[in-house]
């Protein structure tokens, strides 16, 4: 076997793993994959037969290339006015892919990731690197090109923005009661029983893209929420129960065709946050077969 055909055996074999990484870190499964094959282009004349840790590296190799690509994003003026909810991971109970398990597996839930989306690029390779997946400060700091140091305060200044999060609820069974119980409110017209199973403070993001700009939105607090919800109720053919990076959501469907893909994240008892990805041509991408109705 040669060394070019050895190494594409390791980056292979490593793939789901990075391409988790790529998600996490960049939001979109898009983005993911051209973050894959610019680390690979980077390494594939390399010598890595010496490489103690072949997935630690490539970890690294992946989330510097991650870097450059949140870097370049920022730099654009639109990225930053914009309400944008990442790519989510859909799941229905009828699929079986072990590649697409293996990137639901390291998921999370999409309100974590639009925190992310407000770190800093150094803050969240910080945190996502060493948090998440194990990295060591000594190699963080190599791929930042700061100090030890430096990385691990950005990564706990990234905690420190994290903490606000609600601790979601672990149990999938009371998640789709709540979702559920959503659903069959917003069906119904009945806003007081949205009310009750939306958390005070609930905050629901819309991201409409450029075909739908007008629905893209930002509300805060369970009444504004419930009469928005109840305004779209007539709009909903039918909603497709689907677990969405690992948690309980749906995919509301209209004449057959996937209208958005719903996020919730479920703590303190009640909805605190729902994210909702209505734009046209990323739900195309994202290539959804709706279950039989």
């Amino acid at each position: 076997m040669g060394d070019r055909e050895w190494l594409t055996d390791r980056f292979q074999q490593h793939g789901p793993h990075l391409r988790a990484v790529a998600h996490r870190m960049l939001g979109s499964a898009t983005d993911a994959d051209e973050a894959l094959q610019e680390a690979w282009l980077r390494i594939r004349d390399q010598d890595a037969g010496q490489v103690e840790n072949m997935q630690a590296w490539l970890t690294t190799v992946v989330g510097r290339v991650c870097l450059n690509m949140l870097r370049a994003r920022r730099a654009r003026p639109e990225a930053l006015s914009s309400i944008h909810v990442p790519d989510p991971v859909v799941t229905f109970s009828n699929e079986a892919d072990p590649e697409h398990d293996a990137l639901l597996a390291d998921s999370v839930g999409l309100a974590l990731l639009v925190v992310l989306d407000a770190l800093s690029p150094a803050e969240r390779l910080a945190f996502v690197l060493h948090d998440v997946f194990s990295v060591s400060f000594a190699e963080i700091a190599i791929v930042l090109d700061r100090s030890e140091a430096a990385a691990q305060q950005l990564a706990s200044r990234a905690r420190r923005r994290l903490r606000d999060l609600h601790e979601p609820e672990p149990d999938p069974k009371r998640q789709r009661c709540l979702v559920d119980a959503f659903f069959t409110a917003s069906r119904d017209g009945d806003f007081d029983a949205l009310v009750r199973v939306l958390h005070p403070d609930v905050v629901l993001r819309i991201d409409g893209g450029e075909r739908r700009a007008g629905a893209s939105r930002i509300l805060r607090g369970a009444e504004a929420v419930a009469a928005s919800t109840r305004a779209y109720s007539k709009l909903h053919s039918y909603v497709v129960p689907a677990v969405v990076n690992g948690t309980a959501g749906a995919v509301v469907a209209l004449r057959g065709r996937p209208y958005a893909v719903m996020a919730f994240t479920v703590g303190d008892g009640a909805i605190a946050s729902i994210d909702a990805l209505l734009d046209p041509e990323r739900l195309e991408r994202l290539d959804l077969a709706l279950p039989a109705s």
